[in-house]
């Protein structure tokens, strides 16, 4: 298992089309990913519990991923985090 923390840098945090956009590339891979805020820690393939996080500007996250495609599942969860989802 892998992981890194980041800090939320978009005006929107982890709400709606940004969390639709991380559960759909989580998706994409084979590994197990999670996103975790403080002591909460949630399956990052899940929207509602990506939402139910609520994560907001400026909250530091850690993403963690676990399986054999598990490289590739952070690089591309930390890229789009900090391209701002593309807004």
């Amino acid at each position: 298992m892998i992981s890194k923390m980041i800090t939320i840098t978009n005006d929107t945090g982890l709400h709606a089309r940004p969390a639709s956009l991380f559960v759909k590339t989580a998706a994409k891979f084979k590994s197990e990913v999670m996103l975790q805020k403080g002591d909460k820690r949630i399956n990052g393939k899940s929207i509602m519990a990506v939402l139910a996080l609520g994560v907001s500007k400026g909250a530091d996250v850690t993403i963690s991923a676990d399986g054999i495609d598990e490289e590739e599942a952070l690089n591309e969860l930390l890229e789009l985090v900090s391209l701002n989802f593309n807004e």
